[in-house]
């Protein structure tokens, strides 16, 4: 290790043989020190040394007194915001799609962003949950009916009296999940008419089942006339193997949970938009413009063109303010 320069992050991960995430979340936590030049962020050799004696003393103090040993969590609590809470401080982004996953390991490492937390809920109660002033970001794939849009009249109604700016992330396509070779031969909305199809459902509030009860609305179609309408189930993922395995003809949801199910083909039916809002007073603030420039860039754009599933057109435009 040389003395006479700084180090990058990525080198002080090869050092460690840890993740360069990992180095910078050390840095957040104050157990690493470091400074700026420019945007970069930087490491004196020195601290490095420091740092791995320290954790050695820690080390060499825990195997002697048993109780200083603390447990490992599978998943740090502090990522992950169930459905029924809500952290009292932090910023939190809500949703289920993987791009956010993405999204915020970007946001955790750039200039001028932030250690996000995620809150897996659906659009409904994400927009809530913003209004409320529980996440600081909320996605949206609400459709309506009535003017054929997605998004902008939800959020006038959830947020009332707040204006709010709507940015767009992706489009992606929704469609039924159907057995491999579609034993039922079923091609569209109109096959919810049939008394021989059977439905596995997504849970209230979330974008997609909001598109099936439009949809159904404007057919008209008694919806406690459907087979399994009222079975429930709160993930793409999860009613796709209900249909895998049989326990349902279909199943709505995204192409892209689809393709990773085997047994399973989709049949396309519509384009959904899948939208970021966010509370206009704090669009100016620092992780919000981190955000903007995230979505931005390109290799954003070009690591979910990687994943495939993505239309990415309009990724980080400001599609409407309310």
């Amino acid at each position: 290790m040389k003395e006479d320069r700084s180090l990058t992050p990525q080198e002080v991960a090869d050092i460690l043989q840890i993740a360069k995430n990992t180095v910078y979340e050390l840095i957040k936590r104050g157990e690493m020190n470091a400074y700026r030049v420019g945007r970069k962020v930087r490491i004196d050799p020195k601290d490095v040394e420091d740092y791995k004696n320290r954790t050695k003393s820690q080390k060499d103090s825990s195997i002697n007194n048993p109780s200083l040993i603390q447990p490992t969590l599978s998943k740090p609590s502090s990522l992950l915001c169930d459905e029924a809470s809500y952290p009292s401080r932090g910023f939190v982004i809500s949703g289920q799609d993987a791009l956010l996953d993405i999204l915020s390991r970007y946001l955790q490492v750039h200039p001028e962003g932030t250690h996000a937390l995620r809150s897996y809920v659906g659009s409904y109660n994400g927009l809530y949950a913003l209004y409320q002033g529980k996440v600081q970001l909320a996605t949206a794939h609400l459709w309506d009916g009535e003017t054929n849009q997605y998004n902008i009249s939800y959020v006038k109604k959830m947020l009332p009296g707040t204006p709010a700016v709507i940015i767009h992330l992706a489009c992606r396509m929704q469609g039924f999940y159907v057995a491999k070779g579609n034993p039922k031969n079923i091609t569209g909305w109109e096959d919810l008419r049939r008394s021989d199809v059977t439905i596995i459902n997504r849970e209230k509030g979330s974008g997609t089942r909001v598109l099936l009860d439009e949809h159904l609305k404007l057919m008209g179609i008694d919806r406690q006339r459907i087979k399994g309408y009222n079975r429930e189930s709160s993930s793409h993922l999860a009613v796709a193997s209900t249909v895998a395995r049989g326990g349902a003809d279909l199943a709505l949801g995204n192409e892209k949970t689809g393709l990773q199910v085997h047994e399973v083909d989709f049949i396309p039916l519509q384009q959904e938009r899948y939208e970021l809002v966010a509370r206009k007073e704090d669009i100016g603030q620092p992780p919000f413009r981190a955000v903007l420039e995230i979505l931005n860039s390109q290799d954003f754009k070009m690591e979910l063109s990687g994943i495939g599933g993505y239309d990415l057109k309009e990724t980080g435009d400001i599609i409407a303010e309310t």
